[in-house]
């Protein structure tokens, strides 16, 4: 079963979240500062995302006055393509709507295959630069 509850880990998180995305951070050559990630997910909403009680990912949240910001959805390796990315991505616009919010946003890394379950699940690409598709998708 899986369930959400909010991270009092987060030096775990972090490096679930690195252990996760080290192959994109070293395709782009993108440094990967321990003290200053935990510095700016301390600021986030976080919720770890659980199956049958085991910590295997995260949800990072940032609101601003209309929209909702998904800065982080993480499903360890090994409960990737189970269904869970797409569970918590419910669990995501779910908390979106009910903090007010008009917009679900998120940025994806173009060599990702995540874009594809956003695109699924009807996200948007509205910009894109050499790295990202940003995405969003409209909450009525």
């Amino acid at each position: 079963m899986i369930s959400y509850q909010p991270t009092t880990d987060f030096a775990k998180s972090a490096e679930m979240t690195y252990d996760n995305m080290r192959s994109y951070y070293e395709h782009y050559s993108v440094d990967w500062d321990q003290a200053r990630i935990l510095e700016q997910i301390l600021k986030l909403e976080n919720w770890d995302i659980l199956l049958n009680g085991e910590v295997v990912g995260v949800i990072r949240l940032e609101f601003d006055h209309e929209s909702c910001y998904l800065r982080d959805l993480q499903v360890r390796d090994k409960f990737q393509n189970k269904g869970i990315g797409a569970s918590a991505l419910g669990e995501s616009l779910r908390l979106a709507r009910e903090s007010g919010a008009i917009q679900l946003r998120l940025r994806a890394f173009k060599i990702s295959p995540a874009h594809h379950l956003y695109k699924r699940l009807g996200f948007s690409v509205v910009a894109e630069d050499d790295r990202f598709f940003c995405m969003a998708k409209e909450l009525s």
